[in-house]
């Protein structure tokens, strides 16, 4: 009994912490998220498929150096127990160098990027858009210490001026008809923005400086990791490679909004856990029937949130395009039908990826990543050739179900992990997507407006839904033990 007494405290002052990250975090990625699909309603309004494939050359471009600009030194300190004051200077040196370098490169290879993706005339618009990178490695130190500190509060506050920006510079643009060049100048408004913000608002006063020892450790813990996730994001990229190669700009516009649609619960439920479950995790990391109770605890919360909503995309998929969106971005919902499913995959296995990070796996991260891509680009190659948008997606969740996943639980249970906890956690979650699954058939066959078939449906799901998974309620953070048992 001593001996356990010492424990006690540090894991309910860090299961505090997380507990009040998350639920800011929660409330910074929902506002933000129903913000930005306000304003890509009204884009898409705006645009056309052609112009969102253009956009979308881009932001593959910029996506992938994201993973790589700052050679993973964000993750170290968010990881490291030490004073982060020994080693952010160095780290932002390392970050603002090496996005400086990618931006040179990309300025230069821009032309060749947008001939392989078969879109000539997206190259200022790939130029313009890449200029993130730049502010990206100025901001990920002020950022990483805002995550390790568990200050999503403030957190919420920058990038909720940054939306401001992007939102209002993006839709005056359209308007004015610049076409996808909007998108890209609105998104380097909002990061002058929140670049400002995560600056002034961090508890840590962070410059430029230089530590050749400390260079050393960082760049040795955060090369494997920033490798793996270029990995990481060049599997959720490469399709869009695929796609806009052997297809054409309309292809990819109607793909890429079908991908973003079945994002949305990635984007608002599991980004927002992301951003404390690497520090919890990492502090757990000692007690692995602590870490399983935890794992289990966070996987089963985020299934109860997004079961449903990757239900209702993959079900109503050509009635909310229609409805929400129009008409012209019907044909996306062959795609999305699948891609709903793929989202559901993704949030599971970027979970997989985060435990991994804690408990030191970087280097199984790289292969279990490049067997993902391995395995991801003749599927995708061939799934494209024979059935356009809708094989490609079929290429992806395929892979994702049949090797990735079960890959990933393998490695899992090599470090100790039991995953029966939180399997058993899912049970709710998957009764009720079920009764959602089902609820759909009938709502289908005895509806034919697409508008009556959007909202009956949505009111049927919630119907059937909340009863199943009501009782999960006691795994929210805040309540006690024997709320949670129960």
């Amino acid at each position: 009994m001593t001996t356990d007494a010492p424990e006690a405290p540090q894991g309910v002052a860090v299961g505090g912490k997380v507990g009040r990250g998350a639920l800011w975090s929660l409330l910074n990625t929902v506002v933000l998220r129903l913000g930005t699909l306000v304003a890509g309603i009204a884009l898409a309004r705006i645009l056309s498929p052609a112009d969102y494939g253009v956009f979308a050359v881009a932001l593959v471009a910029v996506t992938l150096l994201q993973a790589f600009n700052e050679l993973g030194v964000s993750l170290a300190l968010v990881r490291w127990e030490r004073d982060v004051r020994e080693f952010a200077p160095t780290a932002m040196s390392i970050a603002v160098g090496a996005s400086s370098a990618l931006y040179a490169l990309v300025w230069f290879g821009a032309p060749a990027f947008c001939e392989l993706m078969g879109s000539p005339d997206a190259v200022t618009v790939v130029r313009v858009l890449c200029l993130a990178v730049v502010f990206d490695g100025i901001a990920v130190v002020p950022a990483a210490i805002l995550n390790r500190e568990f200050l999503q509060r403030t957190r919420f506050l920058c990038d909720a001026a940054a939306f401001v920006v992007v939102t209002s510079v993006t839709i005056s643009l359209a308007l004015a008809g610049a076409g996808p060049l909007s998108f890209a100048v609105g998104q380097i408004a909002g990061n002058v923005v929140s670049v400002g913000c995560y600056l002034a608002l961090c508890p840590v006063r962070v410059r430029p400086g230089w530590d050749p020892v400390v260079a050393r450790e960082l760049v040795r813990f955060g090369l494997p990791l920033a490798a793996a996730s270029l990995l990481v994001l060049s599997v959720t990229n490469v399709d869009k490679i695929v796609v806009g190669s052997l297809a054409d700009e309309v292809a990819l516009g109607l793909y890429v909004m079908a991908f973003n649609q079945s994002s949305l619960p990635l984007q608002v439920f599991s980004e927002a856990a992301r951003r404390v479950s690497l520090a919890g995790f990492s502090r757990l990391a000692h007690d692995k029937r602590q870490l399983e109770q935890a794992l289990a605890r966070g996987v089963g919360l985020l299934m109860a949130a997004s079961i449903p909503v990757c239900v209702l995309l993959a079900c109503y998929a050509a009635p909310m395009l229609h409805v929400v969106y129009g008409a012209k971005w019907t044909p996306a919902a062959v795609a999305l039908q699948v891609l709903a499913v793929l989202g559901l995959l993704r949030i599971l296995l970027f979970i997989g990826y985060d435990l991994l990070v804690a408990l030191d796996g970087n280097r199984v991260l790289i292969g279990l990543q490049a067997l993902w891509l391995g395995t991801m680009l003749p599927a995708l190659v061939v799934g494209t050739r024979m059935d356009g948008i809708r094989g490609a997606s079929i290429a992806q969740a395929a892979v994702a179900a049949l090797v990735v996943l079960p890959s990933f639980a393998w490695v899992v249970r090599r470090r100790g992990l039991r995953l029966l906890p939180s399997v058993l956690a899912c049970r709710r979650p998957v009764v009720g997507g079920l009764l959602v699954a089902a609820s759909a058939v009938l709502v289908h066959y005895l509806f034919d407006d697409m508008f009556a078939k959007l909202l009956i449906g949505g009111l049927v799901a919630v119907a059937v839904y909340l009863p199943v998974v009501y009782p999960m309620r006691a795994l929210l953070p805040g309540r006690s033990g024997a709320e949670a048992a129960a």
